[in-house]
This record gives C-alpha cells, structure tokens and sequence, in this order.
C-alpha cells in the first residue's frame, strides 16, 4: 500500500515543482557555483583576470596582514554588534508601545516604517547632510546659542563608525518593529488575560512569558539584521565613502575596491570567501534552530 501511494506523492503539485525547476537552477548554478569558484580562486595569485597559479594560503597571510582589511573587520564587528543590539531594543520597544492598540496606530507604523523603503545610497546622502558640521546638526545647535557644540561624526576617525551607525538604525529598525510586532500580535490574547489575573507587573509578562513565545521571531529578525550587516557596503560609500582616510572600510568595500580598482582578484576573491564563510556561520546555527530543533521537538 505504500508502495502505491509513493509514485502519487512524487506527481503531487507537479505543475508547481516544474515552474520551481528553472529558479532551483538559476540558485544552484549562480550562487552555489560562483562560491565554489570564488573560493577555488582565492588560492591563485590571480590579478586583472583569473588564472590557475596557486599559491596556496599567500593570499589569506596578506589578507589578514593588511591593516585596512583589519580596521575594515573591526569596524564591521562594532557596526554589527550595536547594530544587532539597538535594532531589536528600538524595535522591539516600538512594537510594544504600538500593540497598546493607541490612535493612529497606521500613521505612526508607516512613519517608522517609511525608511526602510529608501535605498541605502539615498539613506547614506540624507545622514551625510544631517551631519555635516557646516549645514547640519552642528549648525543648527550652534545657531540657538551654543557655539561651543560639536558634533562631526562623520570627520572624526576615532567616532566615524558611529556616525554610519545612526543612519543604519535611522533605516533598519522600522522593518524590526513591524516583525516584533507580527510576532506580538500572534500571542493568545487569554495569556495576557491570565497575566492579569495573577496580578503579574507587565514588564515581567514581556520578559518571561512574551519574549521567550516569541522566539522563532527573534531568530528570524536576527538572521535577517545579520546578513545585511555582513553585506554592508552601500551606505558606507554613500556617508563617508570609507573615510576619513580608511576610518570607515568595511570588508564589502574593500572586496570591491581590490576586485576592480586595484586589479587584485585574488586578494579580493580571499576577502569574498571570508565574508562567505561569516555568512555560513551565520545560517548554520539558525537553519539547526528552526528546523532541527523543531523536528527533534
């Protein structure tokens, strides 16, 4: 009887595997294949085009022997960690307050929400204005009386990372929000219901009931802050232009800038499979949590 019913669950939904078939390829092909070629590459000492001279590890000693490439992983792993954090604070903080059910709940979802609906190039203009010293913030303040404010994150190496910080949060945190919020209106509405009754503080009713209900959600928001994170590349050009002198390189950047200014495909070809392999470890841990921990559960 099984044997039966096989061959009719392999014809189920056929018309909707073939249509599947062409963008399977295209994913097999595109991404699976140009990471196997960037990464059997990256062991060449290829220049202006790629050639099979392998070199073994020599380009990953000078990758991580450069002090840009250095000052580009550190700025990544400041941008990434407070990004990660202030992302799903403000979010989930935003998400709260507009699940109170208050007035003109709409209006304020798409105000927050509004950013994220402009590319990282335009985000990046807009912030590089606010800040400027000469017409921005600075200017404003000290127009009210206060000469002696300063605030140029842009023209200052040491804080410049910071400066690129406020316009990512500026745009990411609407899109947070609106997954926070999905996730809190899925909660039973008889579970705060119950909360009440025990007479339990609402804080409390977040922390140790809502939140850990919530999780798949937060995986969810953490992979997808994560991988544009890794991916950083637009606004930094846009706001600084990873200035003040390399102040603000990120490793996309630099992949860009080796691959195609500086004539260096394998040094850029290094770089892109480190950035694959963050990735890798990124999607490894949440594909286990997701699925493996749900079919274990």
């Amino acid at each position: 009887m099984s044997n039966g019913k096989r061959p009719t669950q392999l014809f189920r939904n056929l018309s909707a595997k073939i249509a599947a078939i062409p963008m399977i390829l295209t994913a097999v092909v595109v991404f699976v294949g140009c990471s196997v070629w960037t990464v059997v590459y990256s062991f060449t000492d290829s220049k202006l085009l790629p050639r099979t001279n392998f070199v073994g590890l020599d380009q990953y000693e000078r990758l991580w022997g450069t002090r840009r490439w250095l000052i580009s992983i550190e700025n990544l792993a400041i941008y990434g960690v407070l990004s990660l954090v202030f992302s799903l604070l403000i979010g989930f903080l935003l998400a709260a307050l507009l699940d109170q059910k208050i007035r003109f709940e709409d209006t304020f979802r798409t105000i927050f929400l509004y950013p994220f609906a402009l590319s990282f190039i335009v985000t990046g203009l807009v912030w590089q204005w606010i800040l400027n010293p000469d017409f921005g913030v600075q200017n404003i303040v000290r127009g009210l009386g206060w000469d002696s404010f300063t605030f140029d994150p842009l023209y200052d190496s040491s804080i410049v990372i910071y400066g690129v910080l406020i316009a990512g949060l500026w745009q990411g945190t609407g899109l947070v929000m609106c997954l926070m919020l999905a996730g809190l209106r899925g909660i039973d509405e008889d579970i705060w219901k119950a909360t009440r009754v025990e007479g339990i503080p609402m804080w409390k009713t977040y922390l140790f009931v809502v939140i850990p209900m919530m999780r798949p959600v937060f995986i969810t928001t953490l992979v997808i802050i994560a991988t544009g994170i890794v991916k950083l590349y637009d606004l930094i050009v846009a706001q600084t232009g990873g200035g003040p002198g390399i102040a603000s390189e990120v490793p996309a950047k630099y992949v860009y800038d080796l691959m195609f200014q500086a004539q260096n495909l394998g040094q850029g070809f290094a770089a892109s499979t480190m950035m694959l392999v963050t990735v890798v470890i990124i999607v490894i841990p949440w594909a286990y949590l997701e699925f493996g921990g749900r079919k274990h559960g």
